[in-house]
């Protein structure tokens, strides 16, 4: 039953940082949807540490150079999902508010992402084997 709350509470957090993202593109005073190109790196973002997990054996606690790449990609992901905005909002191609909204909601989603691996990797009976 946990795994079914957390799961829910995962679902509930998407939602909230997708509507900042379409309330920063979608409000009339902003009325550019520039920032839409940040769901490519939504969905990119976990792909990197999904395939180092399946491929790793997480039974060595020494350090591993799959796993190690997967995290520095990952990381490289993330900090252009929050640097494309403020790009963007510099070059005047969106509004500050729109950039505000649109950091907000990246935030939200990449925490989201983040509790999804950590609920997700927990040994319960909630386990990887199920996706």
């Amino acid at each position: 039953m946990a795994g079914i709350k957390a799961l829910i509470s995962l679902s509930f957090g998407g939602a909230i940082g997708l509507m900042f993202l379409m309330l920063g593109c979608a409000l009339p005073v902003y009325d550019k949807y520039w920032p839409l190109f940040l769901l490519f790196f939504y969905i990119l973002a976990p792909i990197p540490y999904s395939i180092s997990r399946r491929i790793v054996d997480d039974t060595d606690s020494a350090s591993n150079a799959c796993k190690e790449l997967a995290l520095f990609l990952t990381t490289g992901i993330v900090v252009s999902a929050f640097g494309l905005p403020i790009i963007f909002a510099r070059a005047d191609v969106i509004a500050w508010g729109a950039c505000a909204l649109v950091l907000t909601g990246n935030v939200v989603i990449f925490a989201t992402i983040l509790g999804f691996f950590l609920v997700v990797g927990s040994n319960d009976d909630f386990s990887w084997q199920q996706w």
